[in-house]
């Protein structure tokens, strides 16, 4: 299982989200059974349609630091656009550029 959390709101002031992030996973039922694990409401849970590299859960701090204590991997900001152009890339059958954006996506804070 690869559950990422992202330091989204880690400047400036997002009142109960600074410090926090976003919670994202390789598929969707990681990413639920994860949220699940935390706590979290599937309510909370935002998606777009035809868009699943971008489905998350929003996490405060505790809820970021707790997320990383559970063993997500925390990811910067460079990392999480390649790991999403890999699943989109993926999704559009064209498994090669896929694995180049997931080679370029091992970094991470």
């Amino acid at each position: 299982m690869s559950v990422y959390i992202d330091h989204a709101f880690a400047y400036g002031d997002w009142g109960r989200w600074s410090g926090g992030g976003h919670l994202q996973a390789d598929t969707a039922d990681e990413l639920h059974a994860f949220a699940q694990r935390l706590g979290l409401r599937r309510a909370w849970f935002q998606s777009k349609p035809g868009r699943p590299e971008n489905d998350h859960y929003d996490l405060t701090q505790g809820g970021r630091a707790l997320a990383l204590e559970l063993g997500a991997i925390a990811e910067d900001r460079r990392a999480g656009t390649r790991r999403r152009q890999a699943i989109r890339q993926a999704r559009r059958g064209d498994p090669a550029a896929a694995l180049r954006a997931a080679a370029g996506s091992r970094s991470v804070v």
